[in-house]
């Protein structure tokens, strides 16, 4: 009998950030808040070498410092000394990516909350530190970050906002936290005007920033619960978080699992969606003694092999999960890899399996 394949992946779906990286997603929307104010964003994002086209990407990664300069920047750049909160009132709560829709299929507001500790610093930014905290009827969700990167008070602003608008998903619009602590000095005529867009009093902190609420919100059930939903990714998320996929050859195995069904799997791309040259990653892999091509051969021998084993398949989906325009090229790669051609490797599998 064939194998069955009901649910299973070989690897993480995309490489993840590793320390002193984040998502990129965090800039999304900010060149054309940025032009629509007068001031080209180029060469502000080109300071910190950021590529203004990467942004359309939200999986790419950057240096976290890079993006915290950069909202600094734009702050003076524009004499917005609010710019991480107006910034973060053009975007959604899906700069976290995956994570929130976990959150959003969380059962209640402290599976979301636990969910979003938990996976955050994996998916989006590792340098982050997140903890719920319950005292005496009320629970604060603090942040901070485990390294210096400087002045941050943008940084800060965005991530309170952002956060304030995933709560309202899960508990409804009308949410307002009790106060907020944030490692941030607006000055006093901006305290006013922080306080008005956040709902709530403000407190300057020199270190951990907080979003307090009443702890009896914790039980609040979540409208858009999705048991089936929480299951899956949250399943996936604990593997991904467990794999401590850090190395230069398992981000770069795991970039080309994941572009290899986009036709457009390139060491150029690689490098781009590392947050790196082409010549720092190519030297990287060097002293780990691999080479992109070797690699990307490896992965596409290993995955062609699991594709076949799975009858739902076709010839053609096969290639054209592995990156290939025709059958008949993958078909020529596949024999030189193993000496068989793919449709008698398939029999001789199916046929080994029968006769067990």
């Amino acid at each position: 009998m064939a194998e069955t394949h009901f649910f299973c992946l070989d690897g993480p779906l995309d490489s993840m950030p590793t320390e002193q990286q984040m998502r990129i997603a965090n800039l999304s929307g900010l060149p054309a808040l940025v032009r629509d104010r007068g001031i080209d964003p180029r060469p502000i994002l080109e300071r910190h070498n950021i590529d203004i086209l990467s942004i359309r990407d939200p999986d790419q990664y950057v240096a976290c410092k890079a993006v915290v300069n950069v909202l600094e920047d734009c702050a003076i750049a524009l004499n917005e000394p609010l710019f991480g909160l107006l910034l973060a009132e053009h975007q959604e709560p899906d700069v976290f990516g995956c994570v929130t829709a976990l959150c959003r299929a969380s059962s209640t507001f402290r599976q979301a909350l636990e969910s979003f500790i938990d996976y955050l610093p994996v998916t989006h930014s590792p340098t982050t530190i997140i903890e719920l905290v319950e005292n005496d009827g009320t629970a604060e969700i603090r942040w901070c970050v485990r390294t210096d990167l400087g002045r941050n008070s943008q940084a800060n602003y965005q991530a309170v906002m952002l956060n304030i608008k995933l709560f309202r998903q899960l508990l409804g619009p009308t949410f307002c936290p009790s106060y907020i602590n944030l490692a941030a000095e607006p000055r006093n005529k901006d305290i006013q005007e922080l306080e008005r867009h956040l709902a709530c009093r403000f407190h300057s902190t020199k270190a951990e920033n907080a979003i307090a609420f009443p702890a009896e919100l914790l039980d609040h059930p979540v409208a858009s619960a999705n048991r089936l939903l929480f299951k899956l990714l949250g399943g996936y998320l604990e593997q991904v978080r467990a794999s401590a996929r850090v190395s230069i050859k398992d981000r770069v195995e795991d970039y080309i699992r994941s572009s290899l069904p986009t036709g457009n799997c390139s060491i150029e791309r690689c490098a781009q969606k590392l947050g790196m040259s082409v010549r720092t990653l190519q030297a990287k892999l060097g002293e780990a003694q691999e080479s992109f091509s070797d690699i990307m051969e490896l992965q596409r021998v290993d995955l062609a092999k699991s594709y076949l084993k799975q009858e739902q398949l076709s010839l053609d989906d096969v290639a054209a999960n592995l990156g290939y325009s025709e059958q008949s090229s993958f078909g020529r790669a596949f024999k030189r890899w193993t000496g068989l051609t793919p449709k008698l490797y398939r029999r001789n599998h199916l046929g080994m399996t029968e006769a067990d």
